[in-house]
């Protein structure tokens, strides 16, 4: 698809600045909020200022640098991250400590989800929110849903030429955060203390509802699951150097707070942001200016992010159908119009409903550490799976159990100061992925299977029956039969029973996804020498279903190897070269109440039914050109039907 994001996988200066500006928007906002979340209302102690630094300093060396960078990164599905790469991963052994891997995949989707639809709020109205140091009064509101609504706008024209300069302006962010870090903590050495551990225990242990404050910490690493999903885009070499400059800035930037807190002891913020706080009064606009814009690339990372996370959990059978373009030549930039819109009403909601960051920080995070905890499930799978010692992978699985267990336990309190948002988000997607997976599983054991062979002379006889009306030259139909041979019951029955479709040429085209990202192979099947042809196409999970293009070429490839004739065969332009007429059919399946189900099942089906009027239909969704598709409606079958014991009256 032309030039690709992925010519930076190596490990090079330019690779490195575009990793800064693709890839750390979340995490590199964080020092926007996270201090002033410890703090909140709270007097400023030193017991407080080191124990909160050393919190945030080793969460981002536990959580960050060892599992996200030294380990996750090495679980890469071709060059790919992210929770449904590493679900396709392990997705062979269906059970991950005692569940099915379906399940932690569907959860960390979709808490990963949910939870980002604030990132773009806390981040852009954090930055905004600088302005109230020369004006307390100034509404900010009106502001963020502006940048906001500009930034979902642009989506569908593509982001390459903005996204070039993300890199530089990352980077001078991060510089910004490196310099006004280090101008306060050479006013005081003594915060550096805060980097022993003994900091964060005590607080942990002995401050006064210290452990709460794990809640407003875990802010600090919330994009680091972000990292392993944007492997894809950067290269695991540039995100782990460029890591060593990020955190390096970021440890700076806290110590410098904190230096400036220390400074303050006894004292409360009383409104004020501590990030601000520590900027010279002639440069409050210029950073306020650079804070928005870092702001609004963390919030273009996390659209990016959602429209992949979905095009792979469509590609997976796990979300309807929904529309895809590709507005620019860059390999992975999507656009997904009702996904975008989706994603601008949730944080219009999340702006209107919060207000201001101080509220948005006490809901944010819960839900992202239930993705944190999936992924570390399905990672410990992916070692086991890699033969690494057991008791290697126990001891790491019960080390981020008990940290991430702790994160989640203090974030509950979160929970009724708005995180219930993020979780009834989480929950309503989380259960039409499940609806979705459900439904597939049941409408694949409903599926009847025949095979192809004894029904070979019927093909050819219904081919050359002059008394039915030729259908069309080419007639196509989509067949979910793995088995070549074999095919499904409800297209034999379309083809001789509910309306005899004669045609010269019959094709069967299977579509496999792939457990790699981005497969592109077929195989064809001469099932009987220029009649029937079946095309098993291989698709990885990343690349798009179109159909209709996937399927012209590999028809011009068979021509031009000689091996089928496309020219059309009425009698009247046999002797010409103009190609015959392609039509496909489609069968879209219905709920028949003439058929039992158990009510699992019927529970599942009707909420798959409900779902998919909201879907794309299967030939939009497959990218068939509709001038020359039929739509067949067909109902779901199974083997037995409810009988009537009726009696027969004789007169």
């Amino acid at each position: 698809m032309g030039t690709s994001i992925s010519s930076h996988h190596r490990l090079s200066i330019s690779g490195l600045i575009v990793t800064l500006g693709i890839i750390y928007g979340d995490i590199g906002t964080s020092p926007l909020y996270v201090f002033k979340a410890i703090v909140g209302d709270a007097p400023i102690t030193r017991e407080l200022i080191l124990g909160g630094i050393s919190c945030i300093f080793w969460t981002l060396t536990l959580q960050t640098t060892l599992k996200y960078i030294g380990l996750s990164l090495r679980a890469d599905n071709n060059g790919e991250g992210g929770i449904f790469s590493l679900y396709a991963l392990v997705k062979r052994k269906q059970r991950i400590l005692w569940i099915p891997a379906i399940i932690p995949a569907i959860i960390g989707g979709a808490t990963l989800l949910a939870d980002g639809i604030i990132t773009p709020p806390i981040s852009v109205a954090s930055a905004i929110e600088g302005l109230r140091i020369f004006n307390e009064e100034i509404r900010t509101i009106p502001i963020v849903l502006g940048i906001i609504t500009l930034l979902f706008v642009v989506q569908q024209f593509g982001t390459k030429t903005i996204g070039r300069t993300f890199g530089p302006m990352m980077l001078i962010w991060f510089g910004m955060l490196a310099v006004l870090g280090s101008i306060q903590l050479f006013q005081d050495w003594s915060v550096l203390a805060a980097l022993n551990p003994y900091y964060a225990i005590n607080l942990l242990i002995n401050y006064p509802g210290g452990f709460w404050l794990l809640g407003a910490v875990f802010l600090c690493t919330t994009g680091a699951e972000a990292l392993y999903s944007d492997l894809g885009h950067c290269g695991k070499e540039n995100i782990r150097v460029s890591w060593i400059f990020v955190k390096i800035t970021l440890v700076l930037n806290y110590l410098g707070q904190g230096a400036w807190l220390l400074a303050h002891e006894g004292k409360t913020l009383t409104g004020q942001n501590p990030f601000f706080a520590i900027m010279p009064d002639w440069f409050l606009i210029i950073g306020i200016i650079i804070a928005t814009s870092a702001a609004i690339i963390a919030s273009q990372a996390l659209i990016t992010g959602s429209f992949t996370l979905i095009n792979e959990a469509m590609k997976l059978d796990l979300w309807p159908k929904m529309m895809v373009y590709f507005p620019t030549e860059f390999r992975g930039q999507m656009y997904n119009p009702s996904l975008n819109w989706l994603l601008w009403a949730g944080c219009v909601f999340v702006v209107l409903y919060f207000g201001d960051s101080t509220r948005m920080e006490a809901a944010y995070g819960l839900a992202i550490t239930l993705t944190m905890l999936m992924t570390t499930i399905l990672l410990a799978k992916w070692l086991v799976f890699k033969r690494w010692p057991v008791w290697i992978v126990v001891i790491l699985l019960s080390i981020y159990f008990t940290i991430e267990g702790s994160f989640l336990f203090a974030n509950l309190l979160k929970f009724h100061h708005g995180g219930y948002v993020s979780i009834i988000i989480a929950g309503v997607i989380g259960i039409v992925m499940l609806i979705w997976q459900q439904s597939r599983n049941i409408k694949n054991q409903l599926n009847e299977y025949v095979p192809i062979l004894p029904y070979l002379d019927n093909f050819k006889q219904l081919s050359e029956d002059p008394s039915v009306s030729k259908y069309a030259t080419h007639l196509i139909y989509l067949t979910s039969s793995r088995k070549i041979w074999e095919i499904d019951s409800k297209i034999i029955y379309s083809i001789f029973q509910k309306q005899p479709k004669r045609a010269d040429v019959y094709w069967f085209i299977h579509v496999e996804v792939t457990e790699q990202p981005y497969t592109m192979n077929y195989r064809v099947t001469h099932l009987a020498e220029n009649d029937l042809i079946r095309i098993d196409f291989y698709l990885g999970f990343r690349v798009p279903q179109h159909i209709n293009v996937l399927f012209r070429t590999v028809v011009e490839d068979l021509v031009k190897n000689g091996e089928v004739d496309i020219r059309s065969r009425y009698e009247s332009l046999k002797s010409t070269s103009i190609s015959g007429d392609f039509r496909f059919v489609v069968l879209e399946k219905y709920f028949s109440s003439e058929y039992s189900f158990k009510l699992w099942y019927r529970l599942i089906l009707k909420g798959y039914f409900f779902i998919k009027k909201f879907s794309l239909s299967e030939a939009r969704g497959f990218g068939l050109d509709t001038s020359s598709v039929t739509i067949e409606k067909v109902p779901l079958t199974v083997s037995s039907r409810e009988r009537y014991d009726l009696k027969r009256i004789y007169s």
